[in-house]
């Protein structure tokens, strides 16, 4: 942790300017790639790097995130540079064409995870995974759940800025600050894909409660929840949580949050990861926000491909 230098997050949890903080995203020449999925539906996937390179990073986007995202742009173009192959497949409905069922994603998708690891395997190369926010926990929920499995496919793995206690990252971000920030922003697109569900009958829900919400708990429980088999939103939020499977991951495997991350307070980090396996190494900098870290130096890209470059 020797290279980390203060973080754009200020104290008491404001943000400076992100283009100020961050500086312009690294440009990356991507090619995109269509995959049918097994369902009938499809994701779009954005490849990055050598064709003939001997090592595969496959990075999973945070909520409403996607190949466009800073975070992504940064780690891709570094580890092109670094003579890695990257791809970037896009969750249902975010690579800016809206997916064909009555389905979107969620925080635990593993199984569309599992699906998407294993057609990436088949490329025969050396194969690496990251996940940024809600990718990162789909992953580390993977990584717990098919353990050896996960190991026969996944060389090592690193989740930066994971939510891994749903439960304690919602109740952070429907209060206060984060809720007249982050959760507004995320709330105004996956109203938006909402509304486009309804009017195509894939999705049904109650309006007048949908023009009403303004918490992540309430769109879940209208939407996420029962789209995907839930109960209702405290039921995705328990059994999507990757923190239960920490134990069982048997992949070398980054976890990398700030303490200050205002999507999972520290106490709540602190808890979700006491019984890790001996596999999970945590790293936790005092600062660095939501996937931060900061961007100008290319910290986290070079933590993130430091770590997946060991043998």
């Amino acid at each position: 942790m020797s290279g980390y230098r203060a973080p754009w997050w200020l104290p008491g949890g404001h943000v400076q300017t992100l283009a100020a903080a961050l500086g312009p995203a690294p440009r990356v020449v991507f090619v995109r790639e269509r995959w049918g999925t097994p369902d009938g539906d499809f994701v779009d996937v954005d490849w990055a790097g050598n064709q003939g390179a001997a090592r595969l990073l496959v990075l999973f986007h945070g909520l409403e995130g996607s190949s466009r995202s800073h975070y992504a742009r940064s780690i891709a173009a570094l580890a092109a540079a670094s003579g890695w192959r990257v791809a970037l497949p896009h969750f249902r409905g975010c690579s800016g064409e809206p997916n064909r069922l009555p389905r979107a994603y969620h925080s635990g998708d593993s199984d569309e995870l599992d699906w998407m690891l294993r057609r990436f395997a088949g490329q025969g190369v050396a194969l690496h995974a990251a996940g940024v926010s809600l990718g990162g926990n789909v992953l580390l929920k993977w990584l717990g759940e098919r353990a050896a499995q996960a190991r026969a496919l996944v060389r090592r793995a690193a989740a930066i800025s994971a939510p891994i206690d749903l439960a304690a990252a919602g109740a952070a971000l429907d209060r206060g600050f984060n809720r007249r920030s982050y959760t507004r922003l995320f709330l105004a697109t996956l109203k938006t894909k909402a509304y486009a569900k309804l009017a195509l009958g894939q999705l049904q829900f109650d309006e007048q409660r949908m023009a009403r919400a303004r918490t992540l708990h309430e769109f879940d429980d209208l939407v996420t929840a029962p789209l995907h088999g839930f109960l209702d939103a405290d039921d995705y939020w328990a059994r999507a949580a990757a923190a239960p499977w920490l134990e069982h991951i048997a992949v070398p495997t980054l976890v990398l949050n700030a303490k200050n991350d205002p999507f999972l307070p520290a106490q709540a980090l602190e808890r979700a990861t006491r019984e890790a396996s001996s596999r999970v190494l945590l790293e936790s900098p005092p600062s660095g926000g939501h996937a931060g870290f900061p961007g100008r130096r290319q910290w986290l890209a070079r933590r993130v491909l430091e770590f997946l470059s060991q043998s």
